[in-house]
């Protein structure tokens, strides 16, 4: 304790922004290591496709790269930009979401057949 109020007297904006990097650091961490538990649990790997899921999900969960979907989705710009469910993105082009999610399937599976690599990989 005695640290910091030396730190306090010398420096209080340093202190106040040490503290304020320190917090945000822990947010950073926090967050990735969530991240890092849901996307290693198997039960999170290759999830039948469901109208709610993003685009941004099914990329985590079939491990393929977001362009991938983004390209077989028609969609323009970075995946990830804002929450888009797949029935959402359906509306937008005109077509069944079943018919969409036929449309992402097979854009995994030749991106897996050029890739060399088996489901669950």
């Amino acid at each position: 304790m005695a640290f910091l109020k030396r730190m306090w007297a010398a420096a209080p904006v340093a202190t106040v922004v040490l503290g304020l990097a320190l917090v945000v650091s822990l947010l950073f961490v926090l967050r990735m290591t969530a991240f890092g538990i849901y996307w290693n649990d198997p039960a999170r790997r290759d999830q039948a496709i469901q109208p709610w899921m993003t685009p941004r999900y099914v990329a985590h969960s079939w491990q393929v790269p977001p362009d991938v979907l983004m390209e077989a989705l028609e969609l323009e710009g970075p995946p990830g930009m804002g929450p888009t469910s797949l029935r959402d993105v359906a509306e937008r082009l005109g077509m069944p979401v079943e018919a969409l999610i036929l449309r992402l399937e097979q854009a995994i599976t030749d991106h897996r057949a050029a890739q060399g690599t088996e489901p669950g990989q």
